[in-house]
């Protein structure tokens, strides 16, 4: 029941507000139970430092969830965030980052997600996150 990667896109060109848009994030793929976005490097979300900034990879982690729970219903419900927890581990400068949610429990009112987000090309995960998200269509 998984979206393609067109369908995926125009869920995320659809329903997020322009701030979430103007990040650049792009659809890399979509499964049964997950989703692996692209946050693209740039400058202007770098903080002091040169690090990306934790609230672009909150903010990615979140949006890949919403696509991730979309591609396991086979198409977009309204939802929203009820809960999220990230952790930072490691800095991120200079590369664009692979955000990879997977759904751990799907209800019909309930999705659990868990997100962890690397550096392209780096096998060492910069930050992870834990989801939870109501279903309300």
């Amino acid at each position: 029941m998984s979206l393609t990667i067109a369908a995926a896109d125009k869920i995320l060109s659809d329903n997020f507000a322009p701030w979430v848009l103007a990040l650049g994030l792009t659809v890399e793929e979509a499964g049964e139970a997950h989703a692996v976005l692209r946050l693209p490097w740039t400058e202007e979300l770098a903080r002091e430092g040169g690090g990306l900034s934790g609230q672009a990879l909150m903010a990615a982690a979140d949006t890949a969830t919403v696509i991730a729970v979309s591609s396991a219903r086979g198409g977009f419900v309204p939802m929203t965030t009820v809960q999220q927890s990230t952790t930072f581990q490691r800095a991120v400068v200079g590369a664009d980052v692979l955000v990879d949610a997977r759904i751990t429990k799907l209800g019909k009112r309930m999705a659990f997600a868990e997100v962890t987000m690397a550096a392209e090309g780096s096998a060492e995960v910069a930050a992870r996150a834990s989801t939870v998200y109501a279903l309300l269509g």
